[in-house]
């Protein structure tokens, strides 16, 4: 198992200049991290040479950046919406590639009170297809998470429930689109957070580690003091032989000794099982 971690108690501070991701990867290297997330909201609009100047500092410390979250909205009822989603999303794996990162964080869309269920799970079928189909040479592998929602959205990710989730899993199996597990989400919004891991293992490419305080409403807390079954998820892991990336999504908002404490749960928890 290799560790990292989105900074989203840091996400702020980055987006408005108050730390640089170099200083952020300076933390999680003094962490122990064997790697750092990042937001594409932390670089966007950079230009080549400063993503390339970011690459050099990160790599200059030994660390490396291995994900990047991102936010498509194929599920907008706009067609033209949808397909501005599609480009937006390729200059996100071309940002991600300068980078060297490894993997890209896609979502489905947004529940939009006009777009149905049926042409909702449609135009994100579309959208992921195409875009993975669109970025299969670039070296990042594109991960779909069982999302929830992030700060710039207006509603909830489409997908959210799990039977729209493994339902947009099953038609995209063909191009070989990755999953992202969302462990924390997958407790939050479902019954039974092992039986959908296993519904979706073959696919696992990544796993989010992230906690929410009760079940039906996402309230981000440390990780391990939340309601998400960490022994029983990481033992489902072992078992199928799974070994990638664990990238924690640390929201707690205790700074340093937050991301410190969720490392080393994860750490210890996994050693454990």
């Amino acid at each position: 198992m290799k560790l990292s971690c989105l900074p989203v108690s840091f996400f702020s501070d980055i987006i408005e200049g108050r730390m640089s991701v170099f200083e952020w990867a300076q933390m999680g290297a003094s962490l122990g991290l064997d790697g750092i997330d990042i937001s594409i909201l932390f670089v966007q609009g950079s230009s080549p040479e400063k993503l390339r100047k970011i690459r050099r500092q990160v790599e200059s410390i030994g660390m490396r950046i291995v994900m990047v979250t991102s936010y498509p909205d194929f599920t907008h009822p706009d067609p033209a919406q949808r397909e501005k989603e599609l480009v937006l999303e390729q200059q996100v794996v071309q940002t991600a590639a300068a980078l060297g990162a490894e993997l890209v964080r896609v979502t489905a869309g947004q529940s939009h009170p006009e777009t149905s269920r049926q042409d909702g799970i449609a135009w994100a079928v579309d959208g992921l297809c195409k875009l993975q189909e669109s970025t299969r040479d670039s070296g990042v592998t594109l991960v779909y998470e069982n999302h929830s929602k992030p700060g710039l959205w207006a509603y909830t990710d489409f997908s959210e429930p799990p039977d729209i989730f493994l339902e947009i899993v099953r038609d995209t199996a063909a191009v070989g689109l990755g999953i992202n597990f969302d462990a924390g989400n997958a407790a939050t919004f479902g019954d039974d957070p092992c039986e959908l891991l296993w519904a979706v293992m073959p696919r696992v490419v990544s796993v989010h580690a992230s906690d929410s305080s009760e079940q039906g409403a996402l309230k981000h807390v440390l990780l391990g003091t939340g309601i998400t079954p960490y022994p029983a998820i990481f033992t489902e892991l072992k078992r199928a032989g799974w070994d990638g990336w664990i990238c924690m999504e640390e929201a707690s908002f205790q700074g340093r000794q937050g991301v410190e404490a969720a490392a080393r749960f994860v750490r210890d928890t996994w050693n454990a099982n």
